[in-house]
Parts: structure tokens; sequence; C-alpha cells
């Protein structure tokens, strides 16, 4: 028995000596400071993609969770813990002690920053701080959102001028080039402002323009273009004019027949409204202040987007509605009324009457004055062909020499004796005294007969003329023939053949 005793003496200085061994090495276990390795430093990702955080926990320290966060405020929600996450943060695996590397999903500019992977520790039913990694600086490189372009809230009338902005925001880098076009047309804008003005993890741009608009414009397009080294092809936001601009009607107001009508004739009043825009109008009709009844007629749209319609009143012209006054009036895009009036004026039943008849004497007293000018000019006409005529039948107005057309068998082989010589001396008084009646005077060769006349009218026209025929005149011998008488006295000079 006693040989037993030294056995179990050395199993119990064994125990004793491994239990205050194992005791010193556990404590030593749980004193030491464990060590975050976190990678990588540095990290850059588009956004849309996806990026990993890696962080791994070597040594043991005291019980705590482990927690993910973004900037270096630990008082800010974290983006992981091992009880709750972001829906985009996906643990890579969930169960290690260890490995606390997450994955970030669908990036956004938001997500730029430096992250923290942080190891806590409980001190009185508390956590605190324990440990943490050195950070990973995350930048994204963001493209810019589709451009917005802001417009006025109320339509514009044709010939005003109207300011467009248009954003963009949560790109990055900040550089950014912002372009307006009209019809694929440059317009230069007012002013482009990318904000912040410092380092930012996105930038936000604004841009405006100002456009004058015109009627053309109701199809015409305003465009906003962004370009951005992260683009492969520039954004593009299109804006119509269209919907801003208000282009307000010309209005006229047409009776047909035109007045005055005719006593109980049918009668159309035409309210035309044209070149409008928007397509968006209302008609109504007055006659004397009194509401009627019209149905108008679809609009007509013309090539520039304007458009037109015809609004028509059908009346009877009775005496009742003589001078009435119909009012057409338009409102047009919501604006104030616009009216145009036409005065109805009708032409009585006898007075259309009397018209007609007046009418039909004026046309008879046209067709007599016209005859009677015509037999007139017809008549001057024949006059002064007879005036004409006689004037080139006899030339001198003083002397005429005639010869006589019949002579005697005896004569008849007789030679002409340029001495024998007939002269009708033709007096016409020319002055308040009177002259003697002057006889003829028979010399051998020549005859005279000398005839008185009145004194003539004062007319360079008036022609008298002697007509001597087959006067047989008795000869005397030859003798020279008699000088002219006085300038009381005209010759008209006859040349008879010898008997």
């Amino acid at each position: 028995m006693n040989m037993d005793a030294p056995g179990i003496y050395s199993k119990g200085l064994l125990v004793c000596f491994w239990v205050p061994l194992l005791l010193s090495r556990w404590s030593g276990v749980r004193g030491q400071t464990p060590e975050i390795i976190q990678t990588p430093e540095t990290l850059s990702v588009s956004a849309g993609e996806e990026f990993t955080l890696n962080c791994i926990l070597k040594g043991s320290g005291r019980p705590g969770g482990v927690r993910w966060y973004r900037g270096p405020d630990r008082n800010q929600p974290a983006i992981y813990t091992q009880k709750d996450s972001s829906p985009r943060v996906t643990r890579l695996v969930p169960e290690s002690p260890t490995d606390f590397s997450i994955t970030i999903s669908n990036v956004r500019p938001e997500d730029a920053g430096t992250y923290y992977c942080v190891k806590y520790k409980k001190t009185s039913g508390t956590e605190v701080e324990e440990t943490a990694g050195k950070g990973t600086v995350v930048s994204v490189i963001a493209t810019p959102s589709q451009p917005l372009i802001q417009a006025p809230l109320s339509r514009v009338e044709a010939g005003a001028s109207v300011t467009f902005n248009c954003t963009s925001d949560r790109f990055s880098p900040r550089d950014i080039t912002v372009t307006w076009l009209k019809d694929s047309r440059p317009i230069y804008p007012l002013r482009t402002t990318v904000r912040p003005e410092g380092e930012s993890i996105s930038y936000e741009v604004w841009s405006s323009v100002e456009v004058q608009l015109n009627k053309e414009d109701a199809k015409s397009q305003l465009i906003c273009q962004i370009e951005h080294n992260t683009l492969k092809s520039p954004l593009k936001q299109r804006f119509s004019l269209g919907n801003v601009l208000r282009v307000p009607p010309n209005i006229r107001v047409e009776i047909d027949p035109p007045p005055p009508v005719h006593l109980n004739n049918t009668v159309t009043v035409t309210c035309n409204v044209e070149n409008f825009y928007p397509n968006d109008v209302t008609v109504a009709w007055l006659e004397n202040n009194k509401s009627e009844a019209v149905t108008d007629e679809p609009p007509v749209q013309h090539w520039d987007g304007t458009s037109s319609l015809k609004s028509s009143l059908v009346v009877k012209a009775t005496e009742e509605r003589n001078l009435s006054i119909f009012t057409c009036l338009v409102r047009h895009n919501s604006q104030p009324l616009v009216n145009k009036t036409a005065t109805l004026i009708i032409r009585s039943y006898a007075e259309g009457i009397d018209s007609t008849d007046r009418s039909e004497g004026d046309m008879t007293v046209f067709i007599i004055v016209a005859v009677v000018c015509l037999l007139l000019v017809v008549l001057v006409v024949s006059i002064i062909y007879l005036i004409i005529a006689r004037h080139q039948k006899g030339k001198d107005p003083t002397s005429v020499r005639l010869h006589e057309s019949e002579k005697t068998s005896a004569a008849t082989n007789q030679e002409p004796d340029p001495n024998n010589v007939t002269y009708a001396d033709l007096n016409f008084e020319k002055a308040p005294e009177k002259s003697p009646r002057q006889v003829v005077e028979i010399s051998q060769q020549s005859e005279y007969a000398s005839i008185q006349a009145a004194k003539p009218p004062a007319n360079d026209e008036n022609v008298t003329y002697a007509d001597l025929d087959m006067v047989h005149l008795s000869k005397a011998p030859k003798r020279p023939a008699p000088k002219p008488e006085e300038t009381s006295s005209e010759y008209a000079s006859v040349q008879v053949q010898g008997k």
C-alpha cells in the first residue's frame, strides 16, 4: 500500500504544474489585440457596377462584432453589421470568424468615399471600438443623368423671348460640356454652371438659353446636349417649342352675298378664324346681342402647324333683319374673348324694282346716245370729204380756165389760137362803196364776161366759180388781154376754142 503513495503524489504534482501553465497561456490569448488587414487601399469603379472590400481579422480579442462604415464617423449608420446590412451589401463568407469581406453592387455616385472595417469589443454590456482597418478609398466614375429641360409653365405669344434651363447631375469627374440646338442649329447659351466648385463625389450642371419664339416654331424643337468622358455618345433631351407657343387667330366676318341684299334672300354670315395655334378655339354667334346656334367646320391644319376654321350662320333677309348686327365671338386657348361684327343691309323689293327699271332706262339712253354720236361722226366725215373734194376740183379760188366742150362744125379743123381767150370777170363787193356794173367788152380775139356778185362770207374756204358752158360770143380783132381790174374785182380766166 505504501508503494502506491509515491505515484499518487507524483500525479498531484503534475496537475499542479499544468493548471497554472494553461491558465497563464489562456489569459495571454485573451489579452492579445487583434489585427485587421483591409485591402485594397484605393479603388475606382464605374457607376452601375459592383466592387469588393476585403477585411481579414488576425488574432482574437474580446468578444464583439465587426462593422463596415463609409467615412470616419462611427456615429453614422453602418453599411454592414453582422445583424443588419444594406440590400446592396453582401458578405462574401457569411459564417467565417475571420473573413469579413463585403461586396457592394449597383454602384452609385454617392457610394464614393473611404470605407473602414472596424472590430468592436464588449465592455460593461456595451460595444466599443477595439481596432479598425486603414481604409479603402473608393472613387466612382459616374455618367451624367439624362438632361432635363425646364420651360415656362404657361404659353407665350409669338414674338416674345423665353428662357429655358437644362440640368444634369450625379456625374464624375467634373468636366462636362453642354450644347443647345434649335432644329439642329447651335444656340449660344446665356450661362453654364457646374456645382459644387471644389472636390466632390459627384457634380451637377445647370445651363440656360434664351429663345425668341416665332409663328413657325409650332413644329420646332429645342435640344439640350450633354457630353462627358464617361459617355460613348452625347445625351440629348428634346423639347417641342409648340408646347409653350401661342399664335392668336386672325378673325374676319363676311356676308354673302355682300350688302345690300335683296329682301327675302338667303344670306350666309361667315366667321373666318385663321392661323391660330394651338388648336384650341371656340366660336359663338350673336345676332343683335342674342345668342345663335351654329355648327363649325372642322379645323384645317397648315404646313407651319397653325390651323384655321370657318363658322357660318345662315339667315333669311327679312325686313326685321335690316341693319342687324352679327357678332362672332372667339376664345382661343383660354384667352379673353375677341369679337368681330358685320351689319346686314337689306334692299326692299320695291327699291329693287325701281332700281331695275332705272337700270334698264339708263341702258336705253346709253344706246341712243351712242347711235346719235355715231351718226354725227359719219356726217362730219362726209362733210369734210366733200369739202376736200371740191377744194381739189378748183385749186385757184379766183381764176379758172374753162375749155368749151362743144364747137361748131366750121371751126373743128382750126388751129387753136393762144390769143383767142375768153375772160369771165367776177367782181366781189369788198367795200361799202358801189362800183358801176361792168359791161362785156368784145374785141377781135377776146371775149369778156363781167359778173358782179355780192360780198361773200369771210371764209377762206369759199370759192366762186364762173361756169361758162357753150357761151357763143362775137369775136373782135385780136388785141392784148386787158389788164386786171382793181383789187375790188376778181377774174376767172376762161379759154374758149375759136369758133
